[in-house]
């Protein structure tokens, strides 16, 4: 069971799927929510969306970011990041979409059915089960809280959050501009006494971010004549972390375990690497017969590396709202080799030092196991390139528990 039908959902949901295990979305909105939110992905990220089987629509809808420049209140570029359009993932470094569009992508590949909307979740109870509004319980073997920042699932457990850095308030505005704004097609963000990011897209779209001021409302911000507003919204930017991210069977993703700064455009990415973390260790647990410790690599694989970007976020903004100092750090960042935003994952509790490299936490969901080995349809062997969190260790920890793949319990 899974509890929001957000990007972060509806990825879990298609990956869980297509391991041939029953999933059901609830939905509290009973239509799709028709405005922009998220506009960017790396390119781990969208290879968890190749192994969800969702990579050829969204190609169609997305384009490659050519990179990110830092500039100074008179426009003046201080850094320029570039991102490959094809980078060690075999995608673009950075993408760009509309995320009403990638939402339409993923719930148009879930059989039908999966996602129920209109079903106010009031509460999730150990066991698990979900409470409705209108009363309802409904037992699961499992459930996935990917409900946003203000969690139902969160708040109805009692799990607390850890705040890390102070809140701060932007005004985002999206627009569509009938006529192509004359710029470079990256992103830009302004690096002086009141930050601000600008940048298209796709298509016609382009948005505009400004932090505001203490008592601000944002109404004296807005983009240039021309462009038409769709959307006009104060956030609060937070950096934060639940205290567990796991109680029993039930599971914290996305925004519901935490919150990162806009600045390195990581926060999608984090939720959709949950995604593919958590799904395959289900997928063994629940079907094939793996030990139940093996959830307890959820958050210990993920919450570092959610940390990680957590601060780069904030080291980045950070930088954005300095002085000259702060700006000769930003020009000799510039010489460093930025081709990817999101950290390398370090070793976890599935990896075993030495015997070959291993990369924990790449988005190879899409294994089977072939004898003692599991591989991928292309051949790969894990163990020998990158691996879904040490699979080569996985395989080696429950081999006496794998059944081949594709058998059920």
């Amino acid at each position: 069971m899974i509890v929001g039908a957000g990007p972060v959902g509806m990825t879990a949901a298609l990956l869980l799927v297509r391991r041939g295990m029953d999933v059901t979305v609830l939905e509290r909105h009973a239509e799709p929510y028709p405005l922009p939110r998220a506009v960017h992905l790396d390119g781990e990220a969208v290879d968890i969306l190749r192994g969800a089987g969702v990579l050829e629509p969204f190609l169609r809808i997305s384009r490659a970011m050519p990179g990110l420049r830092l500039v100074d209140a008179g426009h003046r570029v201080l850094a320029e990041f570039r991102r490959a359009p094809v980078g060690r993932f075999g995608h673009p470094d950075a993408s760009l979409f509309d995320q009403p569009a990638l939402d339409a992508v993923l719930a148009a590949a879930l059989p039908d059915g999966v996602i129920r909307r209109g079903v106010d979740v009031v509460a999730v109870e150990p066991g698990p089960v979900v409470v409705c509004a209108d009363g309802t319980r409904i037992a699961a073997e499992a459930v996935l809280g990917c409900d946003g920042a203000d969690s139902v699932v969160r708040r109805s457990l009692g799990i607390g959050v850890r705040e890390l850095r102070p809140a701060e308030r932007w005004l985002v505005v999206d627009a569509v501009s009938p006529e192509p704004v004359d710029m470079w097609d990256g992103v830009h963000q302004v690096c002086a006494e009141r930050p601000a990011t600008f940048m298209r897209v796709v298509g016609d779209r382009y948005r505009w971010e400004f932090r505001l001021r203490p008592g601000e409302d944002g109404g004296s911000l807005s983009p240039p004549d021309g462009p038409t507003v769709i959307r006009r919204a104060v956030y609060t930017f937070h950096a934060r972390v639940a205290e567990r991210w796991r109680l029993g069977r039930v599971f914290l993703l996305g925004d519901a375990a935490h919150l990162t700064p806009p600045f390195a455009g990581q926060g999608l990415g984090a939720g959709l690497r949950d995604a593919v973390n958590l799904a395959w260790k289900l997928d063994y647990v629940l079907d094939r017969g793996a030990p139940d410790e093996l959830l307890d690599t959820y958050q210990a694989e993920r919450l570092p590396h959610a940390l990680t970007t957590i601060r780069a976020a904030r080291l980045l903004g950070w930088a954005m709202t300095g002085g000259r100092a702060r700006q000769r750090l930003l020009r000799a960042a510039a010489h460093l080799p930025m081709a990817e935003v999101a950290p390398r994952l370090r070793g976890g509790p599935l990896v075993r030092r030495g015997g070959g490299k291993v990369l924990p936490g790449a988005s190879y969901d899409d294994f089977a196991v072939v004898g003692n080995r599991l591989v991928r349809p292309d051949g790969v062997v894990a163990g020998t390139a990158r691996t879904a969190s040490g699979l080569a260790a996985l395989t080696r920890s429950v081999n006496g528990c794998l059944r081949p793949s594709g058998s059920r319990s």
